[in-house]
């Protein structure tokens, strides 16, 4: 089974998006994805595969999630996003135990966006966070990323209580693909409740870095966007 999907993932290769894709996702030397491997293929063709394979085992995903190719890996966790939007129960808690167990293969921005809040968030919306809490104070670029990307189910939901409390503890993280991730879901609660946004803003935005401002902020109108930048609000 696993040699069937990864046989047509490889058909679906493309060299030229194969040679682009380690420079997008910096799999270079010292990148922050060094050394990932990539064979070049779209996220709508990866997910027509996926869902061909959505009845595959945890332990054959776990295969899949073990390899070295990255399209390899966002195709096991798109299987695990399908698997848990049919689960029941019982199944989605293994499902999120299995995520928590192998989270260190989840080792891109993309494969977190694509699965930490239809996971994670969609699980924990009414039971306890305090696993996000943990990965956001792991020290770990991806777990923190995860935690934070959690919370976009809970915004969805009108609950913007543990974006911002996690917010706060990455206000001073020095990696700009947390301060991108962060400004990203202050500006979806902005999407839904302007005020709330702009009351984190105006106690924070003088010592956020400037790539979370910008992107917690993109939507303002040019004026009000100005202001925040020079420090006037």
């Amino acid at each position: 089974m696993i040699d069937n999907i990864k046989a047509e993932l490889a058909a679906l290769g493309n060299p030229v998006k194969a040679d682009f894709l380690p420079r997008f996702f910096k799999a270079h030397p010292g990148g922050y994805a060094e050394g990932d491997i990539f064979i070049g293929i779209s996220v709508p063709d990866i997910r027509a595969v996926a869902k061909k394979y959505r009845g595959l085992s945890l332990a054959q995903v776990k295969k899949l999630l073990r390899s070295g190719i990255h399209e390899h890996r966002l195709a096991a966790l798109l299987i695990l996003t399908d698997r848990f939007l049919r689960a029941g129960e019982d199944e989605r808690a293994k499902i999120v135990q299995f995520y928590l167990d192998n989270l260190s293969r989840v080792n891109n921005w993309d494969l977190v966006d694509l699965s930490a809040d239809k996971l994670l968030g969609a699980y924990l919306i009414d039971r306890d966070k305090t696993v996000l809490y943990e990965l956001c104070d792991s020290g770990r670029l991806w777990n923190q990323r995860v935690a934070i990307m959690s919370t976009f189910h809970f915004i969805r939901k009108g609950r913007f209580g543990d974006t911002f409390r996690l917010a706060e503890r990455l206000l001073r993280h020095k990696h700009d693909l947390i301060h991108k991730a962060v400004g990203w879901m202050l500006r979806e609660v902005g999407k839904r409740d302007r005020g709330a946004e702009e009351r984190f803003l105006k106690k924070h935005y003088k010592t956020m870095p400037r790539t979370m401002l910008r992107y917690a902020i993109e939507k303002f109108e040019t004026e009000e966007r100005s202001a925040y930048l020079k420090g006037l609000v």
